[in-house]
């Protein structure tokens, strides 16, 4: 077997979608919670409470909004 027709075999069909996640700003919401909470370390424990509580929300929203984005692929897509 050739390498082109090792190459044609692994590709996936013609015509299959391609998926991609939406936009968003939760990982950059969620980085500057991460950074006021270490910045919270130095100056005052209060900011670091606040950048804690932000990181959390916004873990939990990018979780949802992954789990959703899953559960809407189609039942055969094959993760690999």
């Amino acid at each position: 077997m050739t390498d082109h027709e090792e190459i044609a075999q692994e590709a996936p069909p013609p015509g299959e979608e391609i998926h991609l996640p939406g936009p968003t700003f939760i990982p950059m919401i969620m980085a500057a919670g991460i950074t006021l909470g270490v910045i919270g370390i130095t100056i005052n424990f209060i900011i670091s409470i606040v950048g804690v509580v932000i990181f959390l929300i916004t873990l939990v929203r990018w979780i949802r909004e992954t789990r959703r984005d899953m559960a809407e692929l189609p039942m055969d897509h094959q993760s690999r």
